[in-house]
């Protein structure tokens, strides 16, 4: 705190005139009495009561004085010196993880935009740059000036819930500084000082974290498996905080029904794992606990129980270009002995023994075919509309020869009237033609089409899988009109060229075309069901010609209300008092 005009301060001099004033005047006036019965009475009463007596009887006094010295305040000009932006521009980069969720009265990323549009008010014309997280960081605002759009795009920000790696964020940020002097804003929960950039003296770098008391109890992992009859599920919590929780843990099907449920003590800052077994069969799960805590986000997870996937075994008698290419696709991949494909009854087979069709129960995929003989083929590659040409086109394909097709399986693709491609009734997978005797493997659709076959086979035609939150990721289905929607039927979004984005919000969602539907999961990434204690700091600094940038908060206005009520005071004393006393 300080004093601008602190010339003024002979005018203290006033209220010692005032005081004076009142010391010198005259303090009784002779009265004559005509009795003194009540004498003892009063004094009495003045004894009990001195300090209070006292000030009835000075109260103008003090109010005059209190009055003369705030405005001698006020002369004086005092101030206290308050944080400001400094630098030519400024940026903000603004965390919009799940993790910004979490907080007591309001959620960190509540207060952080709050403190935001605060800031607003020290810009003073400088240019201001919006960077939000996230796998690809974004700039919502670009050296924007316009007070109006700057106060928009701060209130429209929504969290994301995706991770998110500030390490991109912090490079785009440097991409705006060049050799500007500049004021950077960190808003997020926790940053370590080591991931700021400090090659660059014209930054200063303020980071605004999370409060430092939040606690969390989490879900962190929940798996469930059927063997047709029952599923067994299992629940892994987590206690970031340092005191014991309870909490209550329960488990429910599709339709919100309590299959279980079960009061879990969870030590401080320790895992618990619960296994329930015997439970009914259910199309999908969800694991809830009610847990007194800061971070509701992470107190569910769902599971699906037909997301199940299985391991790729590739027949050691299979051309080398198509075990590269299965191993290329999936990490799950074996090469197994032909004797002994026949004992992976769990896994998806890649072979040509045409007589495992009948004997493996899963679908598997025959390329070529070991019961018949080869014939030469003319006429170029076709395919029909399916789902495992969603991504692979099947277009200047040459191939020489081909192995005869099954009367009784359907052709999805053909070399001019001759079957290449078929599909089993069970959902094998039949291409008649040996690799050798084509041009297949270079040209790009080759991979693509391992990778929808692998992803037809592995996993449950019902089910796309899990996805993060907007995670963009390519699917397998048939040509066609796919849309997203919610499971209160709501359209979230369209699937464009085979490419799915996930929505942002945990849950289970359905993909829809016509008549046909495909469910998947968004679930949050394991780094967002952690709570880190939050950190906030200021680091760099920014001068102009050797001296700091410094913003005063006067206190003139807050004295000149009090000396108003205080005038006011005066006035309703002197009322009281009566006007000709």
């Amino acid at each position: 705190m300080g004093f601008s005009q602190i010339i003024f301060s002979w005018t203290a001099i006033i209220p010692v005139i005032v005081l004076l004033y009142y010391f010198f005047r005259k303090k009784y006036t002779d009265q004559t009495v005509s009795s003194t019965l009540f004498w003892s009475e009063i004094m009495q009463e003045t004894r009990v009561s001195p300090y209070l007596k006292h000030l009835q009887k000075n109260a103008l006094l003090y109010l005059q004085l209190l009055a003369l010295l705030l405005l001698v305040l006020a002369l004086m000009n005092p101030y206290v010196k308050k944080s400001t932006i400094v630098g030519a521009q400024t940026i903000f980069i603004v965390d919009t993880s799940a993790t910004m969720l979490a907080g007591k009265d309001s959620s960190t990323f509540d207060t952080h935009k709050q403190e935001m549009l605060t800031l607003m008010e020290e810009l003073n014309g400088r240019p201001v740059t919006l960077i939000t997280t996230g796998a690809a960081p974004k700039a919502v605002l670009q050296q924007e000036t316009n007070m109006n759009d700057i106060e928009k795009a701060i209130k429209d920000l929504q969290v994301s819930y995706e991770t998110a790696e500030m390490t991109k964020a912090l490079d785009v940020a440097q991409a705006f500084v060049g050799d500007t002097p500049t004021s950077i804003y960190v808003f997020t929960d926790t940053l370590d000082k080591k991931q700021l950039p400090m090659d660059k003296d014209s930054v200063k770098w303020l980071v605004r974290g999370a409060a430092k008391d939040l606690t969390n109890i989490a879900i962190t992992r929940f798996a469930a498996t059927t063997d047709g009859q029952v599923t067994m599920a299992l629940v892994q919590l987590h206690n970031d905080t340092t005191a014991e929780q309870k909490v209550t843990l329960a488990i429910q099907n599709a339709e919100g029904e309590e299959l279980v449920a079960e009061h879990v003590v969870v030590p401080p800052n320790e895992a618990v794992t619960k296994t329930f077994k015997d439970l009914p069969l259910a199309k999908s799960m969800t694991a809830i606990i009610d847990a007194n805590d800061d971070y509701a986000v992470d107190n569910q997870q769902t599971v699906l129980l037909q997301t199940t996937t299985s391991k790729i075994v590739v027949d050691q008698g299979m051309h080398q270009l198509i075990q590269k290419g299965f191993q290329s696709v999936s990490s799950g991949v074996k090469i197994v002995p032909s004797l002994q494909v026949a004992d992976n009854q769990d896994a998806t087979v890649i072979t040509n023994q045409t007589a495992l069709l009948e004997k493996m129960e899963k679908p598997l995929v025959l390329f070529g075919r070991d019961d018949a003989e080869k014939v030469e083929a003319s006429g170029t590659v076709s395919a029909k509309s399916d789902a495992l040409f969603a991504f692979s086109e099947l277009k200047d394909i040459y191939v020489s020869a081909i192995y005869p097709g099954f009367s009784d399986y359907e052709t999805i693709a053909s070399v001019g009237d001759e079957p290449f491609i078929q599909r089993s009734p069970k959902g094998d997978i039949v291409v008649l033609a040996d690799i050798a005797d084509t041009d297949w493997p270079l040209h790009p659709s080759f991979p693509l089409f391992l990778w929808s076959t692998e992803q037809q086979l592995t996993e449950s035609v019902g089910s796309l899988g899990i996805f993060t939150p907007n995670e963009q990721r390519a699917v397998a289905l048939a040509q066609g009109d796919w849309s997203v929607y919610s499971q209160e039927d709501e359209f979230i979004s369209s699937i464009t060229q085979g490419m799915l984005i996930a929505p942002k919000q945990p849950g289970i969602y359905m993909v829809r075309s016509n008549n046909e539907e495909k469910q998947f999961i968004v679930q949050l990434q394991a780094q967002e069901r952690v709570i880190e204690q939050g950190t906030s700091y200021t680091l760099g600094d920014i001068s102009d010609n050797g001296k700091e940038e410094v913003s005063m908060a006067s206190f003139v206005p807050w004295l000149i209300v009090i000396v108003l009520i205080l005038l006011v005071a005066e006035w309703e004393v002197q009322r009281r008092r009566g006007f000709t006393n």
